[in-house]
This record gives structure tokens, C-alpha cells and sequence, in this order.
């Protein structure tokens, strides 16, 4: 879709959302006709001259709409538009009694007045001095937004960034962006380097400057997180900045010299490599490591006839423990740390269940977690006891100051346990793990729980994998794959995989079924027809209880295709059912929609009246409602309904299909894996474990065998730099 530029003067302002910025106006376009224009209009004002670059969307209710990505301010110069723009009250203090005395005593010089010289109001009847300083200094601010969103604007910057930057430098911030553009690459304004490093050098910064080579030194270093590691080498961050800035090595080796002196980046000694870290992740993994070798070291006192206590516990829950088992209940109580890990039908389950009997006889108050809303509430049905997030646990909230996310439960305020089980552990990055132990009492016990096989967290670090493989945390690690569960294929194709063999395809009568579909349209096809009409007829599992996975979100099978196929067949257009559009996205009443990123102060409230804040990445809802006229989508995540702005739709997305790293830590009646092609990244082994561990009744593989067996012997794992291992060890 193309872009348009459109001008003209606002003659309306419908909606204005003064935290971030959203509007949507009514602009007198200068070609003639009234137009709907949405998007970050800060402070929008009848009166005011726009010049709007966007693409035009069709909105269900209002029709034609523009969504402005750049936009040109220009402040009213006739009469007037001078008095309808000061009449519209958007410089606090004046209303349209006293814009027509400005008016009528400065005409078209009006808003030149309230800028330089606004003690001349004073010659207006009824406006004291103080009065009129407010006004100019209200007035003073709008125009410091305005030159702000106009410079960013042509430099192709969002004023989305303009806002946020304001909020942080107030009238300053202009001054401060052409001191120093690379304050925009910070992830708190969100321009992204190349963005600044473009505005910076269209203003004449030298290509070898030392602010353009220190922000391109942090910019490799928060990029890599997204790649898993939690610093880099130097010598590779060093070549990879030169490269992105087009140097030599001089330059950068001097700029890294300048920032650790500054305390901008840590550097350490990992395993013979100078390790260069982000001051908050080298923090992270030394903390990380000190307490859990401490822990590790001072376990608490032995458990008095543990022999007939676990024979109590075996009593209560009516079964005879397997001896892995039985270790792993008894290590529960007589150490401070521990570790308990097993794939699918080893019996994880029947051990966390007789750990927590075993600490209620001890008296120890427990609490229990998951990194995701859903293994949460996974973890709550498997134990019949709460559980929440770790965010949650840790409450989560968010600073009114600067925006930015914290832990009220800390070293301060530590969390109210003897112990603590988190599940899912293989989901965890350093930074949640680090905020885990400082909230952690000092004589609390601590089990961590996972799936070593599953894939790693999205975030940074290779935190279970590291305690593992250090040596230093007590470990169990169950085997033995019960009989109950050696009946289902699915847990065997999963133990299968994971060793390297390929699964049974040919089985006809238990699970687990493999349907060849070779053309990516008739995979397409048939994961529609799976979905709509055959599982809930044939095997009577409704739509809402399967969920479609595939490898990739690219491709005529990747995540994204299948979405918008799926939404045609389960939920298609009908006359009253409400749908927004949104970009390139259509939601619609019914949809099954995902939250993408985390949302620590989004509120929700409950059918019972309660209410809190913070929705998730990974959390999956459905949505109940679009209500036109107040432009808002009602989605409910489980029993929590959330009210979102259109301005908040980017952090939504459909789900009838997601990624095998999206569903992670979750569990499905039924799972579809439509394996039509992908990336070699992407084609592995722990992506088709992780697939296949997510169904609990049914598995439908839907694809080319071949890619099957491809992703079964391709056992690459991306190689995360991290030092957690090593300082956990005593090495660094």
C-alpha cells in the first residue's frame, strides 16, 4: 500500500489519548472534503495546519481513515484559525472568551505574543501577570512538541519517538537529540540505530566521531541479546562494529576503553576470553552465581527418618515412588537448591506433587511459578494449587517516572516463603532469574524444574542449561518412562526424536498421525479442514481446543498464511460481527489473538469485580468484543478481560497458529504441526521436540515426511556466549 501526503487544517479533534500521544482528527483537507486522520497526533488542536504523510485503511464503522506515519506541523497564521486554535483550549488557561480578546488585541502577531512575549497579555482585561506567564509557558510547551515532531519528521523519525523523548527532556529535548542523535538508539525512545546514525550523519557527525562509536558499540552488544548472548567477545565485538560502522579497529578498541571507564560496559575474563558485558547482564550472571553457590553450599539440616517420611508421602498419595523419584522428593528437603528435570511421562508430575505434601509436613510455606501465564496456569491444574508467573509473583509494576518495569518483591522486600518451585525452567533468562534470587529469602528452598530439551529462553543467557551443566546444583534427572505413559505415541515419538531416531508415522489407531501433504497449499488446506470441520466432528475436539504450530511465521506455511487461512474457515466475515483493521492485520469479534510482548501496566479486570494490571508476551485470548464508537478492542485472557486502545494493537496478534517457541510452556487438547518448509535455524530437532511435548491428547504431523526426518537429525543448537557456567564454577 502506498503512502499519500494529505494537507489541511484540523477541524475536529474526536479522540486524543494525552499519555502517548493517539489521536484521531477531522482535517479540512486543502483538496477539498473532510477526512479522518489516526495516529500520534500529540496535543492535536482545532485551528492547526497539518501536512500528513500515511496509507489510507477502511475502518469498519468510520469508513475511509488516514494512519499517519510522518506528519508536518504548522501553526495557524490567519485570524481565524488563530481564534478557533486557541478556542479549541489547547494551550491550558485560555478558552474561547479570552481567544477572542487575544485576538481581537494581537490579530494575526497572537501567537507570536504567547511565545516571546507573553507578559503582554497583562493589556488584555482580566489577565494578571501570572496568568499570563502560564499561559505563555503552556503555550511554549506545545511548540517545543511541535518543533520536536517537525525536526524528527524529516529525518523520517516517528513522532511516536518525539513523544517519548519529551517525556524524558521536557523543552530540552531538541537541544539534546542535535547534541547527541544516539540517544534515539536507546530501547527506551525506540528509533533504532540506523535511524540515528542516519540523523547524525545528515547533521554533519564525523564518520569516526566517538558518540557515533560508542552507541555503535552498545548497539552490537543489545542486538546480540536477541541472538541469546549475554556479552560478546571482544575481539568479535570489535570486528562487528567496525564492519556496521564502516572503521577500522582503532577507533572501536578505543571506544570500548572509553565506556568501561564510564561504566557503560562491564569487561571480564570467561574461560581465556575478554568477555565484554552490558553493565546489567555482567551483574546478573556474578549475582546469579554467588547466591547459588552459597545455597548450594549451606544446605539446611538433614531430614530425621527420611526413610519413613517418604513412606508417609507414598501413603497419602496412594503409590510406590520409583527410586529417581524417591531421590528427588528426599533432595527436596535436605537441600536449599535442587534441580528436577525429565521429558514427557517420566513422572515429574507425581514428584513436584510429593515435594509440596512433603514441605506442608515441614511447615514450609510454598509458593509456585512459571515464566508464562499459561505454564502457570498448566503448573496450578497439574497440583491443584496456585501458581502464578514470576513476574506476578515477584509484582511487577511499572514506574510513573520514567515508564520503566520493577519488582516491588526485592531484597527489601523479600517474597513471604520457606520455598519456591518454578517449573518451565528451560524459559528463563538471567535477568528474571537474577530478580528471583534477590527477592528469595536467605534460608528459603529453591526447586527449579524443566525440560533441558525444550528450546532456551528467548531472552538472553543459557541459564538452565549452565546450572546443569556446572555441576554445582543437586540434579535429578528422571529417566524411566512409565507404562501408562509408554501407551501414548505421543510420548514415545517425543523420547524418539530426542534421541535422534525418527518418530512412527504409520501408526493408524493410537495419537499421533502423519497426513503427507507435499504442496503448500493443500497443507494449508487440510490444516483448515483439520481445524473447522474434521477433529470437532471425527474426534469431537472443538476448534478452540486445538492449536496449529509451525516452525516459521514466513512462508505459505509459516504463521502468519495459516492465520489468515484459519481466520477465513473458523471465523469468517458476518453481518454484526465487528472487525478492526489494524496495519496489515484484521481482527474481528471471536479471534483468537495473542499479546506479543509484555505489558506490565495494562489493566484487566475480572467478572467478580477484581481487578490488576500486566498482560504478557505469549498470553492467548479471545476477543469478546470491538466497540465502534469508542474505537476499543475487549479481549479475555482466561477469566481477565483487557480493553485495548488502537494505538495498543501492534502488541496483538492472531493465534490460530503460532510459533513452536510461542508455545512454549504450554499444553493443547490437540496440536496440528504443519511442517512445510522453514530456515536450517529453524528446522531443528528441539523445535520438533518442542512441538510434539505440547499435545496431551491428540498430534496431528501435517507435511513432507522428509523435512521430518531432516529436523530430527539436525541437533543444532545456537551457540549463546554466556559466563554463568564458568563463574558458577569458580573459573571467572
Amino acid at each position: 500500500m502506498e503512502q499519500e501526503l494529505v494537507s489541511g487544517t484540523i477541524a475536529a479533534v474526536v479522540f486524543e489519548n494525552p499519555e502517548n500521544g493517539y489521536a484521531v482528527i477531522k482535517l479540512d483537507s486543502d483538496d477539498g472534503g473532510l477526512i479522518t486522520v489516526v495516529g500520534t497526533i500529540p496535543a492535536p488542536a482545532a485551528g492547526e495546519r497539518l501536512i500528513v504523510t500515511g496509507k489510507w485503511t477502511a475502518h469498519a464503522t468510520y469508513g475511509r481513515q488516514l494512519e499517519a506515519e510522518f506528519l508536518e506541523r504548522l501553526l495557524p497564521d490567519s485570524t481565524a484559525e488563530i481564534r478557533a486554535y486557541l478556542s479549541s483550549r489547547a494551550v491550558r488557561g485560555v478558552g474561547p472568551k479570552t481567544a477572542e480578546k487575544i485576538v481581537a488585541a494581537f490579530g494575526t502577531d497572537s501567537l507570536k505574543i504567547l511565545e516571546a512575549a507573553p507578559e503582554r497579555l497583562t493589556e488584555i482585561d482580566g489577565i494578571s501577570r501570572k496568568k499570563a506567564l502560564e499561559i505563555g509557558a503552556s503555550f511554549r510547551q506545545q511548540v517545543a512538541v511541535r518543533r520536536l515532531i517537525e525536526f524528527l519528521a524529516g529525518y523520517r523519525i516517528p513522532a511516536q519517538v518525539a513523544v517519548r523523548l519529551y517525556r524524558v527532556y521536557g523543552a530540552q529535548s531538541l537541544e539534546r537529540v542535535q547534541e547527541d542523535p544516539y540517544l534515539l538508539a536507546q530501547p527506551q525512545f525506540g528509533a533504532g540505530f540506523g535511524a540515528a546514525d542516519q540523523l547524525a550523519l545528515e547533521l554533519g557527525f564525523d564518520g569516526d566521531d566517538a558518540r557515533r562509536v560508542e552507541a555503535g558499540v552498545i548497539f552490537e552488544l543489545r542486538h546480540n541479546l536477541t541472538n541469546g548472548h549475554t556479552f560478546l567477545p571482544q575481539d568479535k565485538l570489535v570486528a562487528a562494529t567496525s564492519q556496521l560502522l564502516s572503521l577500522e579497529a582503532e577507533p572501536v578498541i578505543a571506544a570500548v576503553d572509553r565506556l568501561t571507564e564510564l561504566g557503560r560496559v562491564e569487561h571480564s575474563t570467561i574461560a581465556g576470553i575478554a568477555a565484554v558485558y552490558l553493565p546489567e547482564y555482567y551483574e546478573a550472571e556474578t549475582a546469579i552465581a554467588a547466591r547459588i553457590r552459597a545455597m548450594a553450599q549451606h544446605p539446611p539440616a538433614p531430614l530425621p527418618d527420611a526413610e519413613r517420611v517418604l513412606q508417609g508421602i507414598e501413603a497419602i498419595a496412594g503409590i510406590t515412588y520409583a527410586e529417581r523419584q524417591r531421590d528427588a522428593i528426599r533432595m527436596a528437603a535436605e537441600r536449599r537448591i535442587m534441580i528436577l528435570t525429565g521429558g514427557p511421562g517420566t513422572g515429574k508430575t507425581t514428584v513436584l506433587s510429593g515435594i509440596l505434601t512433603l514441605f506442608s509436613k515441614l511447615g514450609r510455606k510454598t509458593l509456585l511459578a512459571a515464566p508464562t501465564g499459561r505454564a502457570a496456569k498448566r503448573l496450578s491444574e497439574l497440583t491443584g494449587r496456585d501458581a502464578a508467573t514470576v513476574h506476578r509473583l515477584l509484582e511487577a509494576q511499572v514506574s510513573p517516572e520514567n515508564g520503566e518495569m520493577f519488582f516491588a518483591r526485592n531484597e527489601d522486600e523479600p517474597l513471604e516463603c520457606d520455598a519456591v518451585i518454578v517449573d518451565e525452567m528451560s524459559m528463563v533468562d538471567v535477568l528474571l532469574m537474577h530478580s528471583l534470587l534477590e527477592a528469595l529469602p536467605q534460608e528459603a528452598c529453591l526447586v527449579l524444574v524443566g525440560d533441558p530439551d525444550q528450546l532456551p529462553s528467548v531472552g538472553a543467557g543459557s541459564l538452565f542449561s549452565d546450572l546443569i551443566r556446572s555441576g554445582i546444583v543437586p540434579s535429578v534427572c528422571l529417566t524411566e518412562i512409565f507404562r501408562q505413559a509408554r501407551q501414548s505415541l505421543i510420548v514415545m515419538n517425543a523420547h524418539a526424536v530426542n534421541r535422534g531416531e525418527l518418530p512412527v508415522l504409520t501408526a493408524k489407531d493410537r495419537d499421533c498421525f502423519f497426513l503427507r501433504r507435499r504442496a503448500p497449499a493443500q497443507l494449508v488446506q487440510t490444516v483448515c479442514e483439520l481445524c473447522a470441520r474434521r477433529l470437532p466432528q471425527n474426534m469431537h475436539i472443538p476448534a478452540g481446543e486445538i492449536q496449529v504450530i509451525s516452525p516459521t511465521r514466513k512462508g505459505e506455511t509459516g504463521t502468519a498464511n495459516l492465520n489468515r487461512a484459519l481466520q477465513a474457515a473458523l471465523n469468517p466475515p458476518q453481518p454484526g460481527r465487528h472487525e478492526k483493521l489494524s496495519g496489515g492485520s484484521c481482527f474481528r469479534e471471536g479471534d483468537r489473538v495473542m499479546q506479543i510482548r509484555n505489558h506490565y501496566d495494562l489493566p484487566w479486570k475480572r467478572a467478580n469485580g477484581s481487578s490488576g494490571t500486566g498482560v504478557f508476551n505469549g498470553d492467548i485470548g479471545t476477543i469478546v468484543s470491538i466497540d465502534p464508537k469508542e474505537d476499543q478492542i475487549h479481549v479475555l485472557f482466561d477469566d481477565r478481560e483487557v480493553v485495548y486502545e488502537p494505538e495498543m494493537l501492534s502488541e496483538l496478534e492472531l493465534a490460530y497458529a503460532i510459533t513452536a517457541h510461542k508455545s512454549q510452556g504450554s499444553e493443547y487438547r490437540a496440536v496440528i504441526f504443519a511442517i512445510g518448509g522453514g530456515s536450517p535455524m529453524l528446522l531443528t530437532r528441539g523445535v520438533l521436540y518442542t512441538a510434539i511435548t505440547r499435545a496431551r491428547e491428540l498430534l496431528l504431523l501435517v507435511g513432507n515426511e522428509e523435512l521430518i526426518a531432516q529436523m530430527t537429525q539436525n541437533n543444532r543448537r545456537n551457540k549463546r556466549y554466556s559466563g554463568l557456567r564458568f563463574r558458577l564454577q569458580g573459573e571467572a
